[in-house]
């Protein structure tokens, strides 16, 4: 065996090692992205359990609000279809609406001194409130991860690997603009 056939065969097994490398290192970044999909999923069939029981007991005070208790309800079944169809736009919208839907709902709720006294719509206010912070926390770490996979398999060398193994890019769970402003607390008080 000749040195030139020796320098290709080391040559070749360190292109495949470190291919293996890359792709390894791809694995992890699509599973660390599906990983933190799956911690959104959890927390959003908890707040999507959760908001039934909620409406339910504020229908028995906010008998007239009915508008206001549909537009959270509709919002909710819009983000489950998204969320079962994988579809990251339709479910920023459908959670931009949850979310301004519920801050409209506590408004009105403020108007109903008996409903604010009810242990159980304070107890799932709460509730709810959390999971919406823990929502707003896990969907950072989605989009990074997002962002992660879809930089690596953007880029040289791993750029070649991911297409030679049909590595994806991943959508940004997107926030809309109005998410970005800050609340006007009295024109939710307004109605």
């Amino acid at each position: 065996m000749g040195l030139g056939t020796i320098v290709f065969l080391v040559a070749l097994i360190a292109a495949v090692l470190y291919g293996t490398v890359i792709y390894n290192a791809l694995v992890a970044v699509k599973h660390a992205v599906a990983q933190s999909w799956a911690n959104i999923d959890v927390l959003l069939k908890q707040r999507n359990d959760e908001l039934p029981k909620l409406v339910a007991v504020a229908r028995e005070y906010m008998g007239y609000e009915q508008e206001t208790l549909e537009r959270v309800t509709q919002a909710r079944n819009r983000a489950e279809v998204a969320q079962r169809q994988g579809n990251m736009g339709a479910l920023g919208a459908a959670e931009n609406e949850i979310r301004l839907g519920l801050g409209n709902f506590f408004a009105v709720a403020e108007a109903y001194p008996e409903l604010r006294a009810n242990e159980a719509f304070n107890r799932l206010a709460r509730r709810i409130s959390g999971l919406e912070n823990a929502i707003a926390d896990r969907r950072e770490f989605y989009n990074a991860a997002v962002n992660r996979n879809n930089v690596r398999i953007a880029q040289i060398p791993d750029v070649v690997v991911a297409r030679l193994f049909g590595f994806t890019a991943f959508e940004l769970l997107q926030f809309e603009p109005s998410d970005l402003r800050d609340v006007d607390v009295a024109a939710l008080f307004r109605g």
